[in-house]
């Protein structure tokens, strides 16, 4: 490896300065995104492995030296349709499930056994090829959706404002609801594992949805299946004669399970910025890496304010120099300045050297 630096500080080793990169750092913001993809349908750029290796390595090579990891292009939604159902990307609603899995008798029409490294087999080809094209510039990053966020999607069939489809399941059929996150953590289990195994050198798991829970309901039906993922995980590895690697858990809007999420397996626990950064190493007491965690509305703001405001963020962290990696506090938008995002990057390598 030529920049091993989010490696060392994921394990909690002291570094020279705080790595950073950005969720949804490759993708729709960048021009040279949409000369790759083209007409393409989306999941048609996913499952072709060298257009989703080029689109990954895309900002490392715009961003040459200010990008610390490169995370493959995919979706969180690849393990619905290994499982069986059907995911379409329509333009102004996002991810559409024509099919969504609205009573517990609907659990029929899931794959009753999936044959994750067949059906997934292109997710593998794109990580492979990108692990041999970076060549040790930077670490490449892999991910899942987390079960419950995974569970929502399959149940709404598209984003939602209410939750209404995915509440009744909860409240009227929990050992359905169960029964289903059972089914989608073992896949995510071994997707991982098997993304490892392709070339991946660390993980983040995305529980995207994780805010429609209230402290218990999360407790009950998201946390139980994050931890399987950190249990499971290094056994598969092994089975697989494979090194354990940095996992990442990054549960967007459940602040009130940040010490929850500190005692749950993973290395790094993401924050959005909802979280006061000295507050966050407050609660954590060194015991994970901490990232994150940028409003991505600061990258609307003028120069001066993204100087300001990761200014304050890498202070905040304690200057990020032990147990951090920076990131925004969620993924890019489509309409961000791909001149304000080097900023940013800029930013964050003279404030996390001081």
């Amino acid at each position: 490896m030529k920049n091993d630096l989010i490696l060392r500080a994921a394990r909690g080793e002291k570094v020279e300065r705080p790595p950073v990169w950005i969720m949804r750092q490759a993708g729709r913001y960048l021009p040279e995104y949409h000369v790759v993809k083209g007409d393409s349908d989306f999941f048609e750029v996913c499952r072709d492995a060298e257009k989703a290796s080029e689109i990954t390595i895309q900002p490392v090579d715009r961003y040459d030296g200010l990008i610390d990891a490169a995370i493959i292009f995919s979706d969180i939604l690849v393990i619905p349709q290994a499982m069986g159902m059907t995911v379409e990307i329509k333009d102004k609603l996002g991810p559409y499930f024509p099919d969504p899995l609205r009573e517990p008798q609907d659990l029929e029409k899931l794959s009753k056994e999936v044959n994750v490294a067949k059906e997934l087999d292109w997710a593998f080809k794109a990580i492979t090829l990108t692990r041999k094209k970076l060549n040790g510039r930077v670490p490449l990053l892999g991910f899942c959706g987390a079960p419950w966020t995974l569970m929502v999607y399959m149940i709404e069939g598209a984003g939602s404002r209410l939750y209404r489809y995915v509440r009744t399941w909860i409240y009227k059929h929990p050992e359905a609801s169960k029964q289903l996150l059972q089914r989608i953590t073992d896949v995510a289990v071994e997707f991982l594992a098997l993304q490892v195994q392709a070339g991946a050198q660390m993980l983040q798991v995305f529980d995207s949805w994780a805010s429609e829970l209230g402290p218990a309901e999360f407790r009950e039906f998201s946390l139980p299946y994050l931890r399987q993922i950190t249990e499971k995980l290094p056994k598969r590895l092994a089975e697989l004669d494979l090194e354990k690697v940095p996992v990442t858990i990054f549960a967007k809007g459940a602040w009130y399970a940040l010490d929850d999420l500190c005692e749950s397996g993973y290395d790094c626990v993401s924050l959005d910025w909802l979280y006061d950064p000295a507050d966050a190493v407050k609660a954590a007491k060194g015991r994970v890496t901490l990232q994150g965690n940028l409003d991505p509305g600061v990258i609307y703001g003028d120069k001066a304010i993204i100087s300001k405001k990761v200014e304050q963020m890498i202070a905040g962290f304690g200057g990020g120099k032990q147990h951090y990696i920076i990131n925004l506090g969620h993924g890019t938008q489509p309409f961000f300045d791909p001149d304000n995002v080097k900023h940013f990057l800029e930013e964050c390598h003279r404030f996390g050297k001081q």
